[in-house]
């Protein structure tokens, strides 16, 4: 119920599982090798010894867990549904069975592959029984009264009686495994009273909703908790908030409440900023011929720098400097003022699908998105992410009429994102493409991160959308 508890559990489920990985990889091996007979379905009876593929648990220990992370495996509602569970499951085990397969490729060396088939499979099913039977200790567990937390619930009559309204999707129930023994509005009664009731019921737990209570009672309840030994959780919901998720963290020792409403810093959040530079540094080597050779063409086709150099506005709106392949004529930002009537992206953002100052060379450039690849060098240097809202000029960012499109700059800018893969200049207002970013950032997660990549190479490939 509470941070630190789930963490805890999260971190012990993580543990447990890469256990079962581990496990099924050799009972998995044990199996194939104890049946010669499968090689009757593709390979040879005979199969490597399971000391010379071992290493592979090296990759499965650490990676299979957080697969399972990525599928929010590990923050799933309680009220999550079985099919659910066992469809993120699923594509983990998918996920882990890829992995091995990458390494044994990347390492040249061979595996049955009945092992790896079985690897998935008794993964699966270990797994998911361990997921039931905790399933069903946690219903025991919560219908024994021995068990259960026994809390009293400390404020106004109108914000108690909205405390558990929506938790677990049963509005105005108490969850399982909890009992409110008491009910107290410190504002009519004192804290002596409070005292009394812990005393009486042997309480666990106090819960103080302070929205309307008055802050020197709230500091007395939660003193007397203190002496008692006895938790006192505060619910924080002083203000109103309509997207902002409230966390507590620690600054030089005092407690801080936190509404954010961007990602917050993860795990995750680490693994895509090692995705990002990786990527672009591997995509920049692969691909240095062929900037060579747009580097000629744009020089030899028209006049001015083969680069066009351009501020953006970054995190936060904070501006840098973006670099593309130049695929208008030299001075195209001195013309545009005259084009400003054609602009056909209701909103602050120009955008005109026959643009004159476009050039030959550059309308190619642009079909396949190739005139974007220069921002690799962007993502090595921290600026932008492959995948984000895509970047703004400073001076459009300037005339935004909604404050609200400002969110859209609370994660790095990237090479490409939802509107990209929606059909980028076919999506002609403004409004959509924010919509379409915010719902980036509200849903952000490494698996759509790379979801969006993947499905980013048909869309460039095909020149849709483009102009």
């Amino acid at each position: 119920m509470l941070r630190q508890q789930h963490h805890i559990r999260a971190q012990f489920q993580k543990l447990l599982d890469a256990v079962l990985f581990a496990f099924s990889f050799f009972v998995a091996h044990w199996v194939r090798s104890h049946n010669p007979q499968l090689a009757a379905f593709g390979g040879t009876a005979d199969i490597t010894p399971f000391s010379e593929v071992a290493w592979l648990l090296l990759i499965i220990v650490p990676v299979a867990p957080f697969l399972l992370e990525m599928q929010g495996f590990y923050n799933r509602s309680i009220i999550t549904t079985r099919l659910r569970t066992s469809w993120q499951l699923f594509r983990a085990c998918t996920a882990s069975v890829l992995a091995v397969i990458l390494a044994m490729f990347l390492a040249k060396e061979e595996l049955a592959r009945w092992v790896v088939i079985l690897f998935g499979l008794v993964s699966f099913v270990l797994i998911l029984a361990k997921e039931n039977l905790s399933w069903y200790y946690q219903e025991a567990k919560a219908g024994n009264s021995r068990f259960r937390k026994r809390l009293i619930v400390v404020g106004a009559a109108e914000d108690t009686a909205k405390l558990w309204t929506g938790h677990a999707g049963r509005a105005g129930k108490i969850p399982e495994g909890i009992e409110v023994v008491a009910r107290l509005n410190l504002n009519e009664t004192s804290v002596d009273q409070l005292i009394e009731e812990v005393h009486r019921h042997s309480a666990n737990g106090v819960v103080i909703s302070a929205k309307h209570t008055f802050f020197g009672q709230v500091e007395k309840a939660i003193q007397a908790c203190e002496l008692e030994g006895v938790e006192a959780w505060l619910l924080a919901d002083f203000f109103n908030t309509q997207l902002s998720r409230t966390m507590l963290d620690d600054y030089y020792g005092r407690p801080m409440l936190i509404f954010r409403s961007a990602p917050e810093e993860s795990w995750q959040g680490l693994a895509k900023q090692v995705l990002d530079v990786s990527v672009a540094f591997v995509l920049l080597v692969l691909l240095s011929p062929l900037f060579l050779v747009m580097v000629a063409l744009i020089r030899w086709t028209s006049s001015g720098p083969a680069m066009f150099r351009q501020q953006r506005s970054g995190l936060n709106g904070r501006p840098f400097t973006m670099l593309k392949f130049r695929s208008m004529v030299s001075d195209a930002e001195q013309r545009r003022q005259e084009l400003e009537a054609l602009n056909e992206m209701a909103g602050p953002v120009f955008k005109i699908s026959e643009d004159p100052r476009i050039t030959p060379v550059g309308r190619f450039l642009r079909k396949y998105s190739i005139d974007e690849l220069p921002q690799l060098l962007n993502v090595l240097r921290g600026e932008m992410s492959l995948v984000g809202p895509r970047p703004l000029p400073v001076d459009e960012v300037q005339r935004f009429d909604d404050f609200a499109h400002r969110r859209r700059l609370s994660v790095k800018p990237g090479l490409t994102c939802l509107w990209q893969i929606s059909g980028r200049n076919n999506v002609k207002d403004f409004k959509d493409w924010v919509r379409l970013d915010l719902e980036y950032i509200d849903n952000w997660s490494l698996w759509l991160d790379i979801k969006i990549l993947f499905r980013t190479i048909p869309v460039v490939l095909s020149g849709t959308g483009a102009k």
